[in-house]
């Protein structure tokens, strides 16, 4: 009792543990599906089994005891409850693991991912109640994260309907709201709060930098990406590529990643990215390339994004809050510096096949996996202990 009574003192305990649980299950899961090309072909398609698990499967816990801890703090409003998180990470466990079955066994996924959807639902509805009962003042960030994890709630009712009726539509529809409505928009609207913020509390004489003509610039550019894409048109999406490079770029520069890389905490963030920049010009290129005739870049611009932008953040993002909220020292040890970039050497891996299809086998895709796994499991041995341990400093949380 007493290890439960730790590990649900607060919210981001019990859903950073399962996140991680839910991170080398969706890794193992894919590697064997690579190996093993006909493992899941009984139910689910393989390509939409990867996606699934790594839009819907992968993040979600750590996106929502991200929020649960976050967002109460930046609208000034009341915490979220026992009575909310705990129904929000239970639902979103038991539709998790339900999930790796149901590849296998036709109609348990009906119940897999509706549970998986009442888990999500009940954590915006605990997210809404903070935002609607905030004190006064600028929640504009908030509001835009919420409106992403929103997006992921339709992107898995999606998912579900695709399973009910067979219409693949809804699974093209999942695939990308997924990507670009909920995960994009997000992990931006959270780098435009948190980047400059955590630079500003370690360089001095910071300015911070986070207009929101750009942001809103940057949601807009993710939007038209995802009807370009559903529209079929992934020649034209270089109009909302480039654009949203160029803004990621600026970002980059004006929020002071050579300062920002002094301190290595803050520097996995600064980093992390860089790889976003790097991704969404990625896309452009290739949408130019589609355009003229002259080829494509294959999934190397979806794996900058995935692997380099998201996976990196995670790393920087999740560590920074097991260390502040187990009442640790904020500071980066060598292990885990080390971890992060083991995590750049997968994202860089994972592109080559792609950027030099003609000298470089494609098999390197299992050995990204595999160093991702090995580093995220090194990673994970680290750091859940502090989900299920009381705080180093005494302290309640």
């Amino acid at each position: 009792m007493t290890t439960w009574k730790h590990l649900t003192a607060a919210p981001h305990r019990l859903f950073f543990l399962l996140g991680s649980l839910q991170a080398l299950v969706a890794m193992l899961s894919w590697l064997a599906l690579l190996e093993m090309p006909g493992l899941a072909e009984i139910a689910w398609p393989a390509p939409a089994a990867h996606a699934w698990t790594m839009l819907y499967g992968l993040f979600p816990a750590f996106v929502f005891g991200f929020l649960f801890t976050a967002l109460p703090n930046w609208v000034n409003g009341a915490a979220i409850r026992r009575l909310e998180y705990l129904p929000t990470a239970l639902l979103l466990a038991s539709g998790g693991l339900l999930f790796y079955p149901a590849l296998l066994l036709p109609g348990l996924d009906w119940l897999a991912l509706g549970l998986y959807l009442a888990g999500w639902a009940f954590g915006l509805m605990a997210l809404l109640r903070v935002l609607r009962s905030a004190a006064p003042g600028d929640h504009r960030q908030p509001w835009a994260v919420w409106a992403a994890a929103l997006s992921g709630l339709l992107g898995v009712a999606a998912f579900l309907v695709w399973r009910m009726t067979g219409q693949g539509i809804f699974l093209r529809l999942g695939e990308v709201l997924g990507l670009w409505w909920f995960l994009t928009p997000l992990f931006l609207a959270v780098c435009h709060r948190m980047i400059p913020y955590f630079t500003s509390r370690v360089v001095t004489n910071y300015v911070l930098i986070q207009p929101y003509p750009a942001l809103w610039a940057m949601l807009a550019a993710c939007l038209g990406h995802a009807l370009l894409t559903l529209l079929d048109a992934p020649q034209w999406t270089w109009l909302a590529d480039l654009p949203l490079a160029g803004i990621a770029f600026w970002f980059t520069a004006r929020w002071g990643l050579r300062s920002g890389l002094t301190v290595r905490l803050l520097g996995m963030l600064h980093i992390a990215f860089v790889w976003a920049g790097l991704a969404f010009a990625l896309f452009g290129i290739d949408s130019l390339m589609r355009l003229t005739g002259a080829g494509n870049l294959g999934l190397a611009p979806l794996h900058t994004l995935t692997i380099g932008f998201f996976g990196a953040m995670l790393i920087g993002m999740a560590a920074r809050v097991s260390l502040g909220h187990s009442g640790r020292k904020l500071e980066c040890d060598a292990l885990t510096w080390r971890l992060f970039l083991t995590m750049q050497l997968a994202a860089a891996v994972r592109m080559l096949p792609d950027l030099f299809p003609d000298w470089i086998d494609y098999r390197l895709a299992s050995l990204a996996g595999l160093i991702w796994l090995a580093a995220f499991a090194v990673w994970a041995a680290k750091y859940a202990p502090f989900y299920w341990r009381p705080r180093a400093d005494g302290k309640p949380g």
